[in-house]
């Protein structure tokens, strides 16, 4: 039908008179075979008797149903309204032959109105109140806990996260409040809301999590700003195909990669020669790049019956960028060591969620992604033992797998210790201390094991394992960092902690564990955080437009926001980015709405990394 509409078009807009020329068609019907039925009339049927029942029962008042003339009723679909026909003042809208030649096939259809505006029945629409992918009754926040707050507050909050958190566990926290069920702030556009939502996870790295979220929005309603950030969260997955939906709703765009990605929509939709000659015109017009276009042109040359050769060219390429990175992980085209060398950190994040690549491939992002909190400690144990379990493997991978099996199975304690110590490395990777999680908390406590009794403790607490490490209480000394750690993971009030002790952590570590420490117990109400100001220089009274925000909400007890205020304050891509007054604002909050958990292990988590 878009061949035929296509030839009209240009048919018209020649003023060819052949049309007028022809004969009028043979009808090849049979006689009276196109003349329409009259419908009957249905005879009127005599009213059935009723035999007498024992006592009448009063029953509901039914509406008539309308006789019926054979055949299931079948709902009618609801049809766009046909529009008249303007006569000849049609034709002066119609593109010239020079226009329809330089317009992209997508931009025709746009043009003659062939682009679909809906993919989706109406009663098969979802409805946009409330937005998300987890609900309170799965550990959500609450789904009117923003709608009665400042709208300028919460995009205020959602737009300042530009980037990865400090923490681990607010890392953690933020996904699960970013992803909740939630209905939009009075006065904010339920769309534009998700829009900010789906931004933020991907910003932090989360593109999962965004494209879920993105995917509880029907493609019919979405915006610009949530299709940008939707097809920013498929590529972050390496999930070309699954951009298709938005794209093909949308408006078409001038951009080099929308045209790309429309293209290869159009590939998977069934037109793979449209999408090559629209990938043609791109790059032959100057707004794509070479190496995007021949990998578009593979991408979508494996759509249906397409046996064209594309050979990628890596030659000349100075950088790589996510729509690169994302064709070829879907292709399985290895990107030049050059290339991954001085990329930066999204690449890694990225890497490691995308199932398509290996798990030596995938290795290479698991350590940061674990250390930020986008994978978890088992998803960190699953990928070594693929890793494991694949024969021939060799490298860093394959040796920190077999250390890994190692430190669950050894023969014994010392043993497992010291393949969890091999894990570690010199270094201190925060994110090997993620992957040996469940590994030291099989550990035994040993007064042998004291020297590494801190470590390990940290180790069990980005897992939140609080009570095995909380076994190790007897092995640390007063005062000790391993005693620190503990301190935080007591769950309940945990009483006060005595001075000595904190005088004796105090002298022994870092100034900046000092300062997390009494931040950290000050948060919870455990010390007096007035008295160590003076000697370590902090002043967890002062007051700035953040910290009177979030105490605002921590006092209407409102989880949720106090959750967004939290990831704003912890924004950066270092503990030497957080301050005291932040961590003590960030815990004290936390506590007033009923997160003391994850109040707890933020503040373990700083006095461990600072």
């Amino acid at each position: 039908m878009r061949a035929i509409m296509l030839s009209g078009a240009a048919v018209l807009a020649l003023g060819s008179t052949l049309a007028l020329a022809q004969q009028r068609p043979t009808d090849l019907l049979p006689p009276g075979f196109n003349q329409p039925a009259p419908t009957p009339t249905p005879a009127p049927s005599p009213a059935p008797t009723r035999a007498p029942q024992p006592g009448p029962t009063a029953t509901p008042a039914r509406p008539a149903t309308p006789p019926r003339t054979g055949g299931a009723v079948v709902q009618p679909l609801p049809a766009a309204p046909i529009p008249e026909s303007t006569g000849g003042d049609d034709l002066a809208d119609l593109p010239t032959l020079e226009e329809l030649e330089s317009l992209s096939t997508d931009e025709l259809d746009e043009r003659l109105g062939l682009r679909p505006r809906f993919d989706i029945p109406p009663a098969a629409r979802r409805s946009t109140e409330r937005i998300g992918v987890i609900a309170s009754s799965e550990g959500g926040m609450p789904a009117g806990s923003l709608t009665r707050q400042p709208a300028q507050l919460v995009r205020a909050a959602l737009a300042g996260m530009n980037g990865p958190l400090v923490s681990r566990w607010g890392h953690i926290l933020l996904r699960r409040t970013l992803a909740s069920r939630l209905a939009a702030p009075e006065g904010m556009n339920p769309v534009y809301f998700a829009a900010l939502r789906a931004r933020a996870l991907n910003a932090m790295g989360e593109f999962a999590v965004s494209r879920a979220l993105v995917q509880n929005v029907d493609t019919q309603d979405y915006s610009d700003s949530l299709t940008d950030v939707a097809i920013s969260a498929y590529l972050g997955t390496a999930d070309i195909v699954g951009a298709c939906p938005a794209v093909r709703l949308a408006d078409s765009r001038d951009e080099g990669q929308w045209r790309m990605l429309a293209a290869i929509c159009n590939a998977y939709a069934g037109d793979g020669t449209r999408a090559q000659n629209d990938l043609r015109r791109a790059l032959n017009s100057g707004s794509v790049e070479r190496i995007d276009s021949l990998l578009a042109q593979r991408y979508a040359g494996a759509a249906g019956q397409g046996r064209r050769a594309v050979t990628i060219e890596w030659d000349n390429v100075e950088e790589l960028t996510p729509w690169r990175f994302a064709l070829a992980n879907a292709l399985g085209e290895e990107v030049p060591e050059a290339l991954l060398g001085s990329a930066g950190p999204y690449y890694r994040r990225s890497a490691a969620i995308i199932p398509a690549l290996t798990g030596p491939q995938r290795v290479a992002g698991a350590d940061l992604a674990a250390s930020e909190g986008i994978l978890s400690s088992q998803a960190m144990v699953d990928l070594y033992s693929q890793i494991y379990a694949e024969e021939g493997q060799e490298g860093d991978a394959a040796a920190t797998a077999a250390r890994l099996r190692d430190a669950y199975v050894a023969n014994s304690s010392s043993a497992r210790l010291d393949a969890i110590r091999a894990i570690w490395g010199g270094d201190a990777d925060y994110g090997r201390q993620v992957l040996t999680a469940y590994a030291a908390a099989r550990l035994t406590p040993d007064a042998a094991f004291q020297g590494d009794a801190a470590a390990l403790i940290a180790s069990m607490l980005t897992a939140g394992l609080e009570q095995d490490a909380l076994r190790w209480r007897s092995v640390v000394e007063d005062g000790s960092l391993g005693w620190a750690l503990l301190a935080f993971a007591q769950p309940g009030e945990g009483g006060s902690v005595g001075g000595g002790d904190v005088s004796t952590f105090l002298d022994a570590e870092s100034r900046a564990k000092s300062r997390m420490l009494i931040a950290g117990l000050a948060g919870l109400d455990r010390i007096d955080g007035g008295d160590y100001s003076e000697e370590l220089g902090i002043d967890l009274r002062r007051q700035t437009r953040w910290t009177r925000a979030i105490d605002a909400a921590a006092q209407a007890g409102n989880p949720t926001l106090v959750a967004l205020l939290a990831g704003l304050g912890m924004q950066g891509n270092s503990w030497d980015r957080m301050t005291a007054l932040h961590l003590y604002h960030i815990v004290r909050a936390l506590s007033a709405t009923g997160m003391k958990a994850e109040a707890r292990m933020i503040a373990a988590e700083a006095v461990a990394r600072a």
